[in-house]
């Protein structure tokens, strides 16, 4: 038995120095732009660029217009599917699963023939027409997150029940979505919106090939130019990532203390 615990503590430690040595060695250069010396100067370069700022900006905004409209999409669906089509339940988890499997270049260079200048539906012909399928792009992304968020967060309440009560007391569709299933999934949807954000901003095929002024662009740009610049940005995002995920451990523990509302 002792032996057992000091295999996982072994295992443990070198999953540690596998994962932190290289982000201190990171963190370690970008800290020495000035000559024998540590210094911000590389942060500070960072964060005086305009391109960043822009860059950064765009891929938040981007990311809350994902963040939104994946959860109208996804929190219906899946309360429908759970409610009165359970059926199809294995179709809906295949096709959510699909964004693992191809590739999102293969997926881009599809919307790149489906909505390019000469199409039907030019979409990438004008500015915001290529956000907007931008914006769904990342939707297909982070759908295996958001619905299994979402679909996870369901299983722990009665949806019949508290769908039956509503309408006994009038409620129309709208009314019975909004004010009780979303309040009782919000902690799926909180952790499927920080996936999200943290898939968002690091994405950069989609981005790249759409020819849009997002962060992981910018990154490569940097990198290719820039070492020690490339390497604040590295701990930048990196410092994003872990902000979502601790985010998503407070929303999953107070979703644990939370009321189910009715």
């Amino acid at each position: 038995m002792k032996l057992q615990k000091l295999f996982a503590w072994i295992a443990v430690v070198i999953g540690a120095i596998y994962f932190i040595v290289p982000l201190i060695g990171t963190l370690e250069f970008s800290l020495r732009m000035r000559r024998n010396a540590y210094s911000f100067d590389a942060y500070t370069s960072v964060f005086s660029d305009s391109h960043f700022l822009y860059a950064f900006g765009y891929s938040m905004l981007m990311a809350l217009l994902t963040i939104i409209f994946g959860m109208l999409l996804v929190v219906p669906t899946a309360y429908w599917v759970r409610l009165r089509l359970p059926q199809i339940r294995p179709i809906v988890e295949f096709i959510t699963l699909m964004p693992l499997v191809i590739p999102a270049i293969v997926i881009v260079f599809g919307y790149l023939r489906l909505y390019n200048s000469s199409s039907i539906l030019p979409l990438t012909g004008f500015e915001q027409a290529t956000n907007f399928l931008l914006v769904c792009s990342y939707i297909v992304l982070s759908l295996p997150y958001m619905y299994r968020s979402v679909d996870t967060a369901m299983r722990t309440i009665d949806v019949g029940t508290l769908t039956e009560a509503a309408e006994s007391l009038g409620a129309k569709w709208t009314t019975i979505l909004f004010r009780c299933i979303f309040p009782n999934v919000m902690s799926g949807v909180l952790s499927g919106a920080f996936i999200t954000l943290a898939i968002v901003m690091g994405e950069f095929t989609m981005a790249s090939l759409l020819n849009r002024p997002a962060f992981g662009p910018y990154m490569q740009l940097v990198g290719a130019n820039q070492a020690y610049q490339s390497s604040a940005l590295a701990i930048i995002a990196l410092a994003v990532t872990w902000l979502s995920m601790g985010l998503l451990q407070l929303a999953s523990r107070f979703s644990k203390l939370a009321p189910i509302k009715a």
